[in-house]
């Protein structure tokens, strides 16, 4: 029984590490298309040679990511039939043919033309080259799209019925796609790909300046990012807001867990900010808290005496890992603060002309250019390990959904699995590296 055990917690850390490679590069896919595409209507608009360059250097760094995340992808889907093929059984009839979308809408769609932006600039008119990138960035989102639909719904289950063998048998396929908590992570997670592409273009481009104040490449990537920074990031923070809101609603115990709330405040004292404090699951208290009263109530409640339910209102065998939940959230919420910030600092800095001039603020923006991409794998621990301890929620239990696999054989797969992702992974990072130290310095015409 305890080898079972540790064989569904190492299941879960096998599909963890292939989530957390996969998430990053699908996610910088999204971003990329999406910037490849702004930048080819740029040139057409302006003709300046700079976009067009940058769009050359971008574009093969896209292809790498869409390449090795295909393969991460497949991975996963091999994960389901060898190691959750109980969930497979009970839940395929919904979970597939949301997966087969994503695959025949998306992926073909990317596919099919991905090789005309590769290599069909020379061949095709600026017009179809520009709609077959407009094509793969539209892809793009739409693979968000099936995909986010098929885990939404693991998360506020709809649509469905339960036939006599436990399987879950759809019966409204707009509930099933459209389900509750669908609308909001698909925004949520949209603008985390644009902000977390945005920060690593933005690095690049501040590394250059850098290097070379003048350096028109590096300046239009700085400017570009920091607008995204300035712009989107406040939309991130609604999005997120409104994504608690449906989160407090449909899945109480995740935000009570990231709130580290067990027990509820007396009438009239609200939630409190707890920005620090260590979480006991056995004494179910917290330890060394650090908190600002009422503050909680007011992101929360939007008032400042509203009430969450609390972990103590809830049996400890339905509640999630509270500690990795409670961290993950914080270090979620201050890189996104800290994105913010820094394009903030960037709009000011540009009004006062001197955005370029202010090297601690390029170094800054170097330093920042992994935080989109922290921020997003830190929210997708909260959204999945907030998740736990069922696979779909409050209906079927993590435990429930395992094949039954040995302990020995999820361990070689795992450290299989690892082993090769360690490697393909690290040459992609290098390859990265060493291609944005080499983007051209110069350009006919400087980005003011």
């Amino acid at each position: 029984m305890q080898s079972m055990e540790s064989a569904v917690l190492l299941a879960r850390y096998q599909f963890a590490i292939t989530i957390s490679f996969h998430i990053v590069l699908a996610a910088f896919s999204i971003g990329l298309a999406n910037y490849l595409m702004v930048l080819e209507g740029l040139w057409l608009w302006r003709r300046r040679q700079v976009y067009m360059d940058l769009y050359q250097f971008w574009l093969k760094v896209f292809a790498l990511t869409v390449a090795v995340g295909t393969a991460s992808g497949l991975v996963m889907e091999f994960e389901f039939g060898t190691n959750w093929s109980e969930l497979s059984r009970r839940a395929g009839a919904i979970l597939g043919p949301l997966m087969f979308y994503e695959v025949m809408v998306a992926f073909f769609l990317e596919a099919g033309f991905i090789g005309i932006m590769l290599f069909g600039r020379e061949k095709v008119g600026p017009g179809l080259h520009f709609f077959s990138t407009c094509a793969v960035a539209v892809g793009s989102l739409f693979s968000a799209f099936w995909i986010l639909s098929a885990n939404s719904w693991m998360h506020t289950p709809a649509g469905f019925s339960i036939d006599p063998g436990g399987r879950f048998v759809p019966t409204d396929w707009m509930q099933i796609i459209f389900n509750p908590s669908f609308p909001y992570r698909m925004v949520h997670m949209s603008l985390a790909a644009f902000l977390g592409t945005a920060m690593l273009v933005g690095g690049a481009g501040a590394w250059h300046v850098l290097r070379d104040r003048d350096s028109a490449h590096g300046r239009l990537m700085l400017s570009m990012a920091l607008w995204m920074a300035a712009l989107v990031g406040p939309l991130q923070i609604v999005a997120g807001d409104l994504h608690g809101d449906n989160t407090r609603e449909y899945q109480p115990q995740k935000l009570a867990a990231m709130e580290g709330s067990w027990d509820r405040p007396e009438a009239g004292q609200g939630e409190p900010l707890r920005l620090f404090a260590v979480p006991d699951t056995e004494q179910r208290r917290n330890h060394f808290e650090w908190a600002i009263p009422h503050l909680g109530s007011l992101y929360l409640r939007h008032d400042l005496t509203g009430t969450i339910k609390s972990l103590n209102e809830f049996p400890p065998q339905d509640i999630p890992p509270v500690p990795v939940v409670f961290y993950a959230f914080r270090v979620m919420v201050g890189m996104g603060m800290l994105i913010v910030a820094t394009g903030i600092a960037g709009v000011f800095f540009r009004w006062r002309g001197s955005l370029y001039r202010r090297r601690w603020l390029l170094r800054w923006t170097v330093v920042m250019a992994p935080a989109g991409f922290v921020a997003m794998l830190c929210g997708w621990v909260v959204t999945e390990v907030g998740r736990q301890p069922f696979t779909v929620y409050g209906l079927m239990r993590t435990v429930h959904s395992h094949s039954g696999q040995p302990l020995s054989f999820v361990l070689g797969t795992t450290l299989a699995i690892l082993s090769v992702y360690l490697l393909v992974f690290g040459l992609g990072l290098f390859y990265l590296l060493r291609a944005v130290t080499r983007l051209p310095a110069h350009a006919a015409q400087a980005v003011r």
